[in-house]
């Protein structure tokens, strides 16, 4: 065995996936382990883009096993086809590295949905830990699912039979049968395929040799008693030490920043939705006009997946509108602006990453969520944390202006949940530095690993 561990690290390719395992590999690179970052080829084109040239983390593509005239644009279809394919190249791949001594794979990590690694893995005698990117509370539920089947609540697809209320505690929030991790409203082939995933992954999750959260036991300590199987290690948070969004698919514009400090002091609200949120065009313009209303400052993410020609139009002539006092940019380097002074809410899909994110930065939310763990960790975010408040939509399923508008205006006056913000915040940084239950965790799992 050489003197340095080397690990492969196989995030699911997503954008919500692949930058906290990018993340994660930095902090672990940064503790004397050699990393193999494995990703689609899709993936990995967007990677070595926004990579440093020097980064001591080595990229790897896989073939996505579709044809050079597929559709690429099938997530469904690109994702399966990938999965089905990995196999072989994953079993190449290890047994090329261990022909050199100072080379050989200690570990996998991977999110406990890319299965194939997970089963290579184990028929090789690799260790494999699986770090789960959502957050524990949707954990415990994805380990209750055949619970969920055995009691006719949902079926074998996953969906719900019964419209009812799941408590997994009467300490913590209960999900609601149609608003479970796997729930795609109105989608029901996304549903069915992120279904499939997370059923396999139950399994896994009991024969790894490490589970990891992103998370920290002072937040979230209810919903991680729910989950025997988290030991030896447990959750960490997973702190960005590079002050960027690594991972990220898209060019930050770092341009917003120098924008930022020119917004007085708690002024500025962030209206980010995450990698896959889509919004109608009625919406959207609700969402505009709601921002236009405030009369305060704003930074609008919108991304250009999903900019349009009429929406193009729409965005040009709002832009003329709000030129002096808002500003919109395709994808943000979110990090530094929640940490931002200038900041003064986060209008969120509360998807986990971003939920983390904010928690870490102390910055209270607005959340609009979108699907899957999303409702679930609104549900956290209001009513166990209480750092931020729900927008609600009106009859026809559209948050209105006046919503928006009266919710941002009654979240920034609110000195309750600006405390809690700031005491969530406090809590996390203890979590991360020496002595903290983070720190710790992430310290015995290295160790581990070197052993």
């Amino acid at each position: 065995m050489g003197s340095q561990p080397h690990v492969l690290v196989v995030p699911f390719p997503a954008q919500g996936h692949v930058a906290p395992f990018m993340k994660f590999s930095h902090q672990i690179v940064d503790h004397g382990i050699k990393v193999t970052f494995v990703s689609p080829e899709f993936v990995h084109e967007r990677l070595t883009t926004i990579m440093p040239t020097k980064s001591s983390i080595r990229l790897v593509p896989f073939p996505d096993g579709l044809e050079p005239g597929d559709d690429r644009n099938d997530t469904i279809k690109l994702t399966n086809s990938f999965l089905e394919a990995m196999p072989g190249h994953f079993k190449d791949l290890i047994e090329q590295i261990n022909e050199s001594d100072d080379e050989r794979i200690n570990c996998v990590i991977t999110d406990g949905m890319v299965v194939p690694a997970l089963e290579v893995a184990e028929k090789m005698g690799i260790k494999r830990a699986i770090l789960c990117t959502a957050g524990p509370a949707t954990l415990a539920i994805i380990l209750c699912i055949p619970k969920l089947i055995q009691d006719g609540i949902i079926d074998t697809q996953g969906t719900p039979l019964k419209n009812e209320l799941i408590w997994q505690s009467k300490e913590i929030p209960a999900w609601t049968s149609t608003k479970l991790p796997w729930s795609c409203p109105g989608d029901s082939n996304s549903q069915e395929f992120i279904f499939g995933l997370v059923f396999r992954m139950n399994h896994f999750v009991k024969q790894c040799n490490w589970l990891l959260c992103n998370s920290f036991y002072e937040l979230d300590s209810l919903a991680l008693s729910l989950i025997p199987e988290i030991m030896p290690v447990g959750p960490l948070l997973l702190a960005n030490q590079s002050g960027s969004h690594i991972g990220s698919f898209w060019p930050e514009d770092s341009t917003c920043l120098s924008w930022l400090d020119k917004q007085p002091v708690g002024s500025v609200i962030y209206a980010s939705f995450g990698s896959t949120s889509i919004f109608n065009q009625q919406q959207l313009d609700e969402l505009a006009l709601g921002l236009e209303l405030i009369g305060q400052p704003f930074l609008w993410v919108v991304r250009s997946d999903i900019i349009n020609e009429a929406l193009s139009e729409f965005l040009s002539g709002f832009r003329t509108r709000i030129a002096d006092r808002g500003r919109i940019v395709n994808w943000a380097p979110q990090e530094q602006v929640l940490a931002h002074p200038s900041t003064a809410c986060f209008l969120s899909h509360c998807g986990w990453n971003s939920t983390m994110e904010g928690i870490s930065m102390g910055v209270p939310f607005l959340c609009w969520p979108y699907f899957t763990d999303q409702f679930q960790n609104k549900s956290y975010i209001c009513d166990v944390w209480k750092v931020g408040l729900g927008l609600n939509p009106d009859e026809n399923g559209i948050i209105t202006r006046h919503e928006i508008n009266t919710k941002i205006k009654t979240l920034l006056f609110d000195d309750g949940i600006k405390r809690s913000a700031l005491k969530l915040k406090e809590m996390a940084k203890k979590s991360v530095t020496k002595g903290g239950s983070s720190f710790k965790n992430f310290d015995s799992f290295i160790e581990q690993i070197k052993h």
